[in-house]
């Protein structure tokens, strides 16, 4: 309990009934969460197999475990379950995915594969609008809404068609033996629903949750926390109604008052004290957040010291503003002495980088963007997975489309097409129609031998599977498809075809890696299952820290701090978004603005542009009503500056001490 304020300690020692954290911006939220495992095992009796932490993010979880090992010896914190929601739904299905009518080894299907699926299915049924499909599926599964319920709310000939595809899809996915990235949620959900006695026996197992980000939980995970924490609630939830801003996701901040609703002895706790800003950048956080209709009102507070104002800077055009804020970057590296990674510059939508980027790279300052292409959707890497996806799962047409042709083995489309035509007729795979005499009947003996080769190696290799370790499987698939030469002549550059290979030699050491951290007992299913969901999860390709600026979106800031914040393109139509302009769309664009403002330790800079380019005219731009919102006295305008000689003089007093400090 050492150095934890008194707000703090009450969430760590509250049992009894359910606990609800409201833990401001940079208020220790993870450490109340760690200290909370700790105090239940020593102190209030459970045992670290009986408690699980949640969180949303592979990157937060694995922070977490960390802190909590720093606080529990190893037998302790033996058995402790923390993990992403995900993550708990998956190892919920392992055990019990039999009772829903699937495989052992089923597959994770990613956004391309469903996607694929769709639009074939689409394409069937003669529906154009495929292209929003996708996302309504998804939404109605974070909805926790059945294909049956969707089809009763149709209203319209489009919304039925919608359903019906709906329906067809997930039918589509289990006779693959997959599962998409939702029904990880989905599918424990309506497996309690089903079976009371598996409930209980989860019940048993997890006797104590700990939730973290509770915000942005969407209805399926608060059904499946409601379940799992059963009528008693012993039950701690950590979040901030201010910092919802993923309801494109599905995300329900009003979850926070559905909690109250459920469990009426609900305790409240605010945690108020931020450790990361200073009073005048929160000040401003709290005056424009108020702004938004609160069920419980919270104030954040800091023994950080008043700090400088907020330096607001109007600008010409986007090159000017990228211009002032790369100066400002520069200006303040040399004064201060401030390491490039302390700098952020973070934008509403990542189009907003690009004129950044090229300025840096003029100034020779390195940055990172950080968001980019995850390691997990480079081609070169899907196709590895695909193949073992197949091997451990042969019913996953999927991915069987995915690898038939890659490398080329000149089967062609119409090929494709008969063996699709004939494996629904049987309603099987694909895998195991290709072997089947009575398809052979229906194609060229051409094809019919390519198809017959495939078939026979991939039976090899699934044998191969059972005796020998996953990495083995993995290397022998790239010799035996020659799969470097493949890369050599599907790359720009000879360097670009190294750096793709680069990236299937981490393919395999993470399969090794893998199999060895199971101590041998993880079937490739399982290592496959693994890492398709560290794909969907974030596993963005810079996770090493550099010394250099941090390009983001304020969506990927969340959780984050800098000493030195840039807050660019704070325009209308930008932030807030164009698309976001009924009242609650502005609400969570407001709470995306009050996270911006809240990743600033030591001082924070708004800019925006006067004028912008759009579809090749120049446009006049208004400044977003979010500064007319944040408190004047704690704003510094810099078209409104007049420098003393004063001043001036000390500027150049700043810079010569500086220079002198550089020079030694």
């Amino acid at each position: 309990m050492h150095g934890l304020n008194p707000q703090q300690q009450a969430a760590v020692v509250h049992l009894g009934s359910p606990l609800l954290v409201l833990a401001g911006a940079g208020s220790g939220k993870t450490r109340v969460i760690t200290q909370k495992i700790a105090w239940l095992i020593r102190q209030a009796g459970h045992e670290a197999k009986n408690i699980a932490a949640i969180t949303f993010t592979n990157k937060a979880a694995r922070e977490m475990r960390e802190r909590a090992g720093q606080l529990l010896s190893k037998e302790e914190a033996k058995g402790l379950t923390v993990a992403t929601f995900h993550t708990l739904g998956l190892n919920i299905l392992k055990q019990e995915v039999k009772k829903l009518g699937y495989k052992p080894g089923f597959s994770i299907l990613d956004a391309q594969d469903s996607d694929l699926v769709l639009r074939e299915l689409a394409l069937k049924a003669d529906i154009a609008e495929a292209d929003d499909i996708r996302w309504q599926v998804s939404r109605w599964k974070n909805d926790f809404l059945s294909p049956e319920q969707v089809m009763q709310q149709a209203t319209d000939e489009l919304s039925q068609r919608a359903a019906q595809l709906y329906e067809q899809y997930q039918r589509q996915i289990k006779a693959y033996n997959a599962v998409d990235f939702d029904d990880l949620i989905v599918l424990p959900v309506q497996l309690f629903q089903q079976y009371p006695e598996v409930l209980e026996r989860w019940q048993r197992r997890l006797r104590y949750l700990l939730v973290d980000e509770y915000q942005d939980t969407n209805a399926c995970q608060y059904q499946l926390i409601r379940q799992l924490a059963g009528v008693s609630g012993a039950l701690t939830t950590v979040g901030d109604d201010d910092q919802s801003i993923y309801a494109w996701r599905g995300a329900r901040p009003e979850n926070i008052l559905q909690l109250q609703r459920d469990y009426p002895h609900l305790k409240v706790i605010k945690l108020e004290q931020n450790y990361r800003s200073t009073q005048r950048i929160l000040d401003s956080a709290n005056y424009l957040i108020g702004h938004n209709p609160h069920s419980f009102e919270k104030k954040l507070w800091s023994t950080l010291g008043e700090g400088e104002p907020i330096l607001i800077m109007p600008c010409r055009s986007v090159e000017h503003e990228a211009e002032k804020v790369v100066g400002e970057i520069m200006k303040r590296h040399f004064r201060e002495r401030a390491d490039y990674k302390d700098f952020a510059i973070l934008y509403r939508g990542n189009h907003q980088s690009r004129t950044f980027e090229t300025l840096l790279r003029q100034q020779n300052i390195p940055y990172q963007i950080t968001g980019g292409t995850s390691f997990f959707e480079r081609t070169e890497v899907k196709d590895i997975l695909a193949y073992l996806r197949l091997i451990s799962n042969p019913n996953d047409d999927a991915a069987f489309l995915r690898v038939i042709n890659t490398p080329r083995r000149e089967i062609g489309t119409s090929t494709l097409e008969k063996l699709g035509d004939y494996a629904h007729e049987r309603n099987n795979s694909l895998f195991v129609c290709a072997q089947e005499l009575a398809f052979a009947e229906r194609v060229s003996p051409k094809s019919r031998q390519r198809l017959e080769h495939f078939t026979a190696w991939l039976n090899q290799l699934i044998e191969l599977n059972q005796t020998e370790a996953p990495a083995k499987v993995v290397q022998r698939i790239i010799t035996d498809i020659h799969y470097e030469d493949w890369l050599l002549q599907n790359s720009s550059s000879p360097n670009m075809a190294e750096k793709r290979m680069d990236n299937v030699h981490e393919v395999v050491d993470w399969v090794h890696k893998l199999y060895e951290d199971g101590l041998g007992k993880e079937s490739l299913a399982e290592i496959v299952a693994h890492m398709s969901l560290v794909d969907l999860l974030e596993r963005n390709s810079e996770e090493t820290e550099q010394n250099a600026v941090t390009l983001m979106t304020l969506h990927g800031a969340k959780g984050l701090e800098f000493p030195y914040v840039f807050l660019i393109g704070a325009e209308e139509e930008i932030l807030p978004h164009l698309h976001s302009m009924d009242e609650a769309g502005i609400q969570e664009e407001r709470r995306l603005a009050y996270v911006g403002i809240t990743r600033a330790q030591k001082h924070l800079t708004i800019s925006y542009a006067k004028t912008r380019s759009r579809y090749g005219e120049k446009m006049a731009c208004d400044p977003s009503r979010f500064l007319a919102e944040l408190p004047e006295e704690h704003l510094e305008w810099q078209d409104r500056q007049v420098s003393t000689p004063e001043q001036r003089q000390e500027t150049a007093r700043a810079y010569i001490a500086s220079l002198k400090d550089l020079l030694g």
